[in-house]
């Protein structure tokens, strides 16, 4: 257990240094490398909507007032002609993986969206691999609902992923 707290905040423009170095720093972001990316879409993204969109964003995961730890993000999609749902992803700095951020800043982004949008459902998949991250779903309320085959194309092959859930009616975690 620790004592850090954390707590989401909107982007602010000296957090796009970060944001750059997930993108081309290879091994920062982990399993979620994919290549170099453009260093500059942060700033792009940052100069049209903060990254407060309705339809996707990021907020930072802050530790302690001060330091931040890494972001959470989101993104819509819907099944169906009303089944709107959001899934969100993480992205700690190797320095705060493994002290319980991670799953709080999950919990959180959940119920500011249960809270400001009519959404029912709000899902993450993961890497089959990753036993951490799959422990701070579950601890973050999320329930597995099973393996998506095939689902990313990774280091040359293409990698089955475990997909978790939490919707609105389900209890929220005490963070």
């Amino acid at each position: 257990m620790t004592d850090l707290s954390a707590r989401l905040r909107p982007v602010a423009e000296d957090d796009l240094a970060m944001f750059r170095r997930f993108l081309t720093e290879p091994g920062l972001i982990g399993l979620d490398w994919t290549g170099y990316r453009d260093a500059q879409a942060p700033a792009r993204r940052f100069a049209t909507d903060g990254y407060l969109g309705e339809e996707n964003g990021r907020f930072i995961v802050e530790v302690d007032g001060e330091s931040a730890a890494g972001f959470v993000s989101y993104s819509a999609g819907q099944y169906g002609a009303a089944g709107k749902y959001f899934e969100i992803g993480i992205a700690l700095l190797p320095e705060w993986r493994g002290r319980g951020v991670g799953w709080r800043a999950q919990a959180m982004l959940t119920d500011y969206l249960f809270e400001h949008t009519v959404a029912q459902r709000v899902q993450a998949g993961t890497h089959a691999e990753n036993a951490a991250e799959q422990k701070s779903l579950v601890k973050a309320g999320f329930q597995l609902e099973g393996v998506v085959r095939a689902c990313e194309f990774r280091a040359g092959q293409w990698r089955d992923g475990y997909l978790y859930s939490r919707l609105r009616t389900d209890p929220a975690p005490t963070y």
